[in-house]
């Protein structure tokens, strides 16, 4: 594609997370994103003051045939999201994909095999690798400045969770998810682990949940084994609270969702809940690594980042990181951490699920 051409966008959903995507579309220069849509007529209105964008629709098809777009930014629950790529990728548009991709692993799966059919450029948009803190820790262990990880450990604890108005505030259609916290949640973290440590070789879950007025699972832990050898822990909880104001939790609990310690042969590396990074070498004191990063948008703009990723992709022809076949990976082990919990006993991830 060529580099100079300005790429024309429509979005599709104008919910809670749209806000995100539509300044981050304002941002880049080389788009034009000309219309966005939403069944709720009012709020697609209201999104289209709020960002200046040329038109609002409530029919999707109707937008895409009367706007001759580039490309779509779809941002709407994962049930629409078939029917949505299929009527993109007929009219050989490329295609941005809000993840969960689809209601489970199988329809995933489909929207892909169709997506490379129809020979469109698609990228799942899980913009949590993109997080600013990530990417640098993704660089500080390509120069080994701990080694040789050897352990992982993420602990969240979001506390949106409880109480009998659980999620309506934001995403009320959480409460009605029978799979949750690693659908929903859970699945940013393993594909960023996968981003930092490499690909899954087994899980082991154990996942409850804690309030009665929500029908999936919101609190867990799942151990990680890579291929490297690399072991990892997630202990995350939507349910409970962590502390405010002390220790390595003073950031609004949604910038990084929680704290990250990593243990290498040379020492170990701890980022907070303000995406700061702090260094133990072995033997030597510990040191706050200084690096770029704001506490802007959605968990240090990496909303911005991600489509930022898409454009450059487009222009350039180069493969996306979160390109279909890729995220299926990520989706396979969301899948193997629902059969341990199940089972009870750890998951191989040697035999892809079909």
């Amino acid at each position: 594609m060529n580099a100079t051409k300005a790429l024309k966008g429509v979005s599709i959903g104008a919910g809670y997370f749209s806000q995100y995507h539509l300044d981050a579309w304002n941002r880049i220069p080389e788009v034009r994103l000309t219309a966005l849509c939403d069944l709720d007529p009012d709020l697609a209105a209201k999104r289209k003051h709020e960002f200046s964008i040329h038109a609002s629709y409530t029919n999707y098809r109707e937008m895409i045939d009367q706007e001759i777009p580039d490309f779509v930014d779809i941002i709407t629950p994962p049930p629409t999201h078939l029917d949505i790529c299929r009527y993109a990728a007929e009219r050989k548009l490329h295609i941005l994909c809000q993840k969960p991709l689809a209601s489970n692993y199988s329809e995933s799966r489909q929207i892909v095999d169709e997506m490379q059919t129809a020979g469109v450029r698609f990228m799942v948009n899980d913009n949590w690798r993109w997080q600013p803190w990530y990417r640098e820790i993704k660089d500080l262990l390509a120069r080994g400045v701990i080694g040789e990880v050897t352990s992982a450990y993420f602990q969240m604890r979001m506390g949106d969770g409880w109480g009998k108005d659980a999620y309506l505030a934001r995403q009320p259609f959480f409460r009605e998810y029978p799979k949750l916290l690693i659908y929903e949640t859970g699945v940013h973290f393993i594909d960023t682990f996968r981003f930092l440590f490499g690909e899954i070789r087994k899980v082991y879950a154990q996942l409850k949940r804690l309030n009665p007025v929500i029908k999936g699972e919101d609190s867990g832990q799942v151990f990680f084994t890579f291929e490297n050898g690399t072991t990892a822990v997630l202990d995350a909880s939507r349910y409970n609270e962590n502390e405010t104001g002390v220790n390595l939790y003073t950031c609004d609990p949604r910038t990084t969702f929680g704290i990250l310690r990593l243990d290498g042969l040379n020492g170990h590396l701890i980022m907070d809940s303000c995406g700061d990074i702090i260094i133990k070498p072995l033997g030597k004191n510990s040191y706050r690594h200084t690096y770029d990063h704001q506490i802007r948008g959605f968990a240090g703009d990496s909303c911005y980042f991600a489509l930022r990723h898409f454009i450059d992709g487009l222009s350039s022809d180069r493969e996306f990181e979160t390109s279909g076949p890729d995220y299926l990976k990520t989706l396979a082990a969301v899948e193997a951490c629902y059969e341990s919990a199940h089972s009870g006993l750890p998951v191989s991830m040697n035999n892809p699920i079909t």
